[in-house]
């Protein structure tokens, strides 16, 4: 048996819709799978937990044990992103000013939930151990290292890091030229 779900059992899970070439591991957890837009040559490893609002491009992976809480105002993926392991993005969360209670298990009437969109731009890297807060837009292109906290927007371009990261310089656009010639020789 494979590691990853056939196309016909990715069918049966209920996406709302699901390209060709997916690969999610069964040991992915999928909630509210019929909100979930899988593009075209997808790949989701090991130990993930997807929620909510989710529409994934195409050319999208997402590394072993990355959480994706996409709630009511979603994550959106362009392709060609990534997201290395131990990602955790968020697209609500709760009010931690001690104003309101906190966790699922407390009545909906006690919390104040902070929702935003997360928009992860086209050729977008993210690497190991960050945390994208709601409402967060990572530009196209942008590049964050290992460990930083993205809790306001990144512009497009640029190289990131840090807690909480910061612009550290530009990024090469050379990728562009590749994903061209991918166009041409793998998509008539």
């Amino acid at each position: 048996m494979s590691s990853f779900y056939s196309e016909e059992e990715l069918k049966a899970i209920g996406f709302k819709s699901i390209g060709k070439d997916v690969l999610i591991s069964r040991k992915t957890s999928i909630y509210q799978p019929g909100k979930m837009v899988m593009g075209d040559h997808v790949r989701i490893d090991d130990f993930c937990y997807l929620s909510g609002r989710i529409e994934l491009g195409n050319y999208i992976h997402i590394a072993p044990y990355c959480a994706l809480y996409g709630g009511e105002e979603g994550i959106f993926f362009d392709s060609f992103s990534t997201v290395s392991s131990r990602n955790a993005l968020y697209a609500h969360s709760d009010d931690y000013s001690g104003d309101f209670m906190t966790n699922p298990t407390t009545p909906e009437e006690f919390r104040n939930r902070i929702e935003g969109r997360v928009s992860i731009g086209k050729h977008v890297i993210v690497g190991s151990g960050c945390t994208v807060f709601p409402g967060v837009s990572i530009g196209e292109g942008a590049a964050v290292g290992a460990m930083s906290l993205i809790n306001r927007s990144l512009d497009p371009w640029g190289i990131y890091c840090g807690i909480p990261c910061r612009k550290l310089k530009d990024r090469s656009r050379k990728l562009l030229e590749y994903e061209e010639k991918l166009y041409k020789e793998h998509n008539g």
